[in-house]
């Protein structure tokens, strides 16, 4: 009797130890869930479509060892906050959140689920596992208002922005400090709309700048072709942030300047998966060949795009910096002398405008 209950115990001790490895070599091999929550719709151009093409180059990379989970057109506020928390309760262990508006909720779940990796789009906060990332759009910026100011005739610049936030205010002064770095005259109207995704508005916004004698448009943010559609149709050069929106404006388009997470997204998970991410804030350029800037107008002369091209490779060998000194906000005053350098930190909390830039900011 005992000897068969020994050999009984050990039968049972050998099915429990197999058991035991076939659900640990279950669980190494399920794959890294990966959520994605983006503001606005996901089409074939935009803010959005970008993000979904940084999560496709991972998927690229691993297979099927990830799976990318992606809930699209979610605005910033509540609804955020628990779609948040339901993409942690389904398993998602790295999560993208897409929107500047997803900050605080997104770092209080972070802080909840220490084990889970967050990137958060446009923000300023840092945690251990949750890092903001920004680009650099001003680089890019400065580069497409040299071009405007050789192809502005009414020397009146237009922009359609999306919120009033640091990233987008840097980008728009970027904008004007190139231009008038060949044009001292040349002066920019922004038309603040408050969406990421509004058509219509963003529409009549860029009618209104015509209307107002704008030549150049810029589609800051706007996660549709609707600006430069208007640019197109309204004979005025134009362009966008994110991603090529040539096919809309066939004639007038002036160029794009685009992000590709793609270099940003795979390092982050390769990190998570190693298990030495660290949280810190990820302020990224040209150097880091995350804003490129392409598809520009044959239009633009070839000495112009000399200049261009040198301003270029002095922005990403460090010679230049946009916010070279002197630097003088919309009253007048003295922001950053001759010889000095506005500091990463003061462009990341932006809260101001260059001269040149007609319209104030909102309060």
């Amino acid at each position: 009797m005992n000897a068969f209950r020994n050999k009984m115990l050990k039968a049972l001790a050998a099915f429990a130890v197999s058991g035991l490895l076939i659900n640990t070599a279950a669980n190494a091999a399920d794959p890294l869930k990966i959520g994605l929550l983006t503001p606005s719709p996901i089409a074939d151009v935009g803010w959005s479509k970008a993000l979904v093409d940084g999560v496709d180059a991972v998927k690229a990379k691993y297979g099927d060892d990830v799976e990318i989970n992606v809930i699209e057109n979610i605005q910033e506020g509540p609804d955020a906050d628990r779609i948040m928390n339901k993409m942690v309760g389904d398993g998602n262990e790295f999560l993208v959140l897409g929107s500047f508006g997803f900050m605080n909720g997104g770092l209080k779940l972070a802080k909840r689920n220490a084990k889970r990796t967050f990137l958060h789009a446009s923000g300023y906060k840092t945690a251990k596992n949750f890092s903001p990332f920004t680009a650099k759009y001003y680089e890019g910026a400065y580069l497409m208002g040299m071009a405007a100011a050789e192809l502005t005739k009414t020397k009146k610049l237009g922009v359609v922005s999306a919120f009033a936030i640091p990233e987008l205010i840097s980008t728009i002064n970027g904008f004007t400090l190139g231009a008038r770095s060949i044009d001292p005259e040349i002066t920019v109207d922004v038309i603040w709309i408050n969406s990421w995704f509004d058509p219509a508005k963003a529409q009549d916004s860029a009618k209104a700048l015509l209307a107002g004698g704008a030549d150049i448009l810029f589609s800051n943010a706007q996660d549709t072709p609707s600006v430069v559609t208007v640019g197109e149709e309204g004979g005025a050069y134009v362009f966008n942030l994110n991603g090529s929106m040539k096919a809309y404006a066939p004639t007038k388009y002036l160029g794009v300047v685009k992000t590709d997470w793609a270099p940003f997204f795979v390092a982050s998970v390769d990190a998570h998966l190693a298990g030495n991410f660290e949280g810190q804030n990820q302020w990224l350029g040209m150097t880091d060949d995350v804003v490129v800037v392409e598809d520009w107008n044959s239009d633009i002369s070839e000495d112009m795009m000399a200049k261009i091209e040198a301003t270029q490779a002095d922005i990403v060998s460090g010679a230049k910096h946009v916010y070279d000194g002197p630097l003088v906000n919309q009253a007048g005053e003295t922001v950053i002398a001759a010889g000095e350098r506005l500091e990463d930190g003061a462009i990341l909390g932006m809260d101001w405008h260059v001269e040149g830039v007609n319209s104030p900011l909102p309060k």
